[in-house]
């Protein structure tokens, strides 16, 4: 099993570092750079939206842009090969 996080304090902790430790037989930690937008698909999407969806959208209510913002997510999340692409994206294969 592979664990890939951020570089959250408390993922850097002492207790965190030791329990790890007892883990090492089962789990592989990867820790992503501190901001590495191109190995990040969900950057991607969020790219996505706001450049369709969210694009000129002058909400008068935040209600309005959550829901333009799931009209995006959903526009997205249905589409198999546009999901795939922002994986694609990063570079690697799964």
């Amino acid at each position: 099993m592979m664990l890939i996080w951020d570089g959250l304090s408390a993922h850097r902790s002492k207790d965190m570092k030791a329990w790890l430790a007892t883990q090492r037989h089962w789990l592989a930690v990867e820790r992503l750079p501190a901001y590495a937008p191109e190995l990040n698909p969900v950057e991607q999407v969020w790219g996505n939206v706001k450049a369709t969806e969210l694009a000129n959208l002058c909400p008068d209510i935040i209600d309005q842009a959550h829901a333009a913002a799931a009209i995006g997510l959903e526009r997205i999340g249905s589409s198999y090969q546009l999901c795939f692409s922002f994986l694609d994206h990063r570079g690697r294969r799964l």
